[in-house]
């Protein structure tokens, strides 16, 4: 019996990779390919006879995890195997939130993909080690990322202290942030003065460091 597979991936290259890893086993078919989460949901109303899904986790218009929570909530039966290049704690406590039956980086060789998702057709969950270690560790550590959210809650940095931050990960200094925004270099200071009051963190670096782990410059 054939396993009929549709692939979540908005890169052409990287889904043609997949396509490629599915087509070494004559007992994988490859169905059909969504660019992102809701062109994938479209062509599974369509035609839903599909066993398993390989979902990337970042995509335009909808990401993975919320393709997965409606896929799941819809379609119970297919199993969902993220591959994804992410393995921060956040995505990985997500997606298996959302229902993921398998947790994969995108560089797993071809047999590695093809016992997991054979794995999660039996009932198992697939995971690359190195998730399966992080997912354990969420697992045993729930209060560290209940910490890191409330600490992320907390930490609110106006809308010209978030403009200040952003220059400085850049790399530039007071003058040419001071240039930049029209403001006077001793304004940029008390700025940056409030912005380490309230990441908590004594220098740039700390402070550009903190505000990318917190989601507040990218």
């Amino acid at each position: 019996m054939q396993v009929k597979i549709a692939v979540a991936e908005d890169n052409a290259f990287l889904s043609q990779a997949i396509q490629e890893k599915i087509s070494f086993f004559d007992d994988l078919k490859f169905k059909f390919r969504g660019t992102n989460g809701a062109e994938l949901i479209g062509k599974l109303e369509e035609d839903s006879n599909v066993d398993v899904i390989l979902m990337d986790i970042q995509m335009p218009e909808m990401d993975g995890i919320k393709a997965t929570e409606m896929i799941k909530n819809k379609h119970p039966q297919i199993k969902i195997l993220m591959l994804t290049v992410f393995d921060d704690d956040d995505n990985i406590f997500n997606a298996i939130k959302a229902g993921a039956d398998g947790y994969l980086l995108k560089e797993t060789n071809p047999n590695d993909l093809y016992k997991a998702i054979k794995d999660v057709l039996e009932g198992g969950a697939a995971m690359t080690p190195s998730i399966a270690l992080k997912a354990l560790n969420i697992l045993r550590h729930p209060e560290k990322m209940t910490a890191d959210k409330i600490q992320q809650e907390e930490i609110k940095l106006s809308k010209r202290e978030t403009e200040i931050l952003e220059q400085l990960a850049k790399g530039l200094n007071y003058q040419q942030i001071s240039d930049n925004l029209i403001i006077s270099p001793s304004t940029v200071r008390k700025h940056i003065e409030n912005i380490y009051k309230k990441l908590q963190v004594h220098n740039k670096m700390e402070a550009v460091q903190k505000g990318a782990k917190l989601n507040i410059i990218n």
